[in-house]
């Protein structure tokens, strides 16, 4: 079909009626819209003298021949509408990972730790308060970073 077409004379025409565009272009908006219309305008010569004129028929002709076989094609519909089902299932999957971990968290992740330990020499003797907590109580200030302060002292960052 590209050789059925007689390239030069309709590249040289759509330059030609470029021209004369850029030239209406400067007289009436000014030089640079005038030079920016030439330059358009010299756009299908140079695609025709550099070969590039075919590629980009080549590349036409391939996405109309894509798109046809897309829409007219019922299989090719079923392989999107499985894409589809398969982009919704990985959204899903994630949300519930994503409630999972901050569920997971929630329940095991304590706000201090234990209270009172435990002797380990006694059973049952009686228990004193962390130095972690006891830290806390003794705070008064609610300043912005208290809870940094506190998960870095927890994690041995000071």
């Amino acid at each position: 079909m590209y050789e059925q077409i007689a390239w030069l004379p309709l590249c040289a025409g759509v330059t030609a009626a470029g021209l004369v565009l850029g030239f209406l272009a400067f007289r009436r908006r000014g030089a640079a819209a005038g030079m920016r219309m030439t330059a358009w305008a010299l756009l299908p010569v140079a695609a025709y003298l550099t070969g590039a004129l075919q590629a980009l028929w080549t590349i036409g002709a391939t996405a109309v021949g894509f798109v046809t076989g897309l829409v007219l094609n019922p299989l090719v519909w079923a392989g999107v509408a499985v894409t589809g089902l398969a982009a919704v299932l990985f959204v899903v999957s994630g949300v519930l990972r994503g409630r999972k971990l901050s569920v997971g968290r929630k329940k095991k992740a304590p706000a201090e730790g234990p209270a009172i330990q435990p002797s380990a020499n006694k059973p049952g003797a009686a228990a004193k308060p962390q130095p972690a907590v006891a830290a806390q109580k003794e705070r008064k200030g609610d300043d912005d970073f208290s809870d940094i302060e506190d998960l870095l002292k927890r994690r041995g960052i000071s």
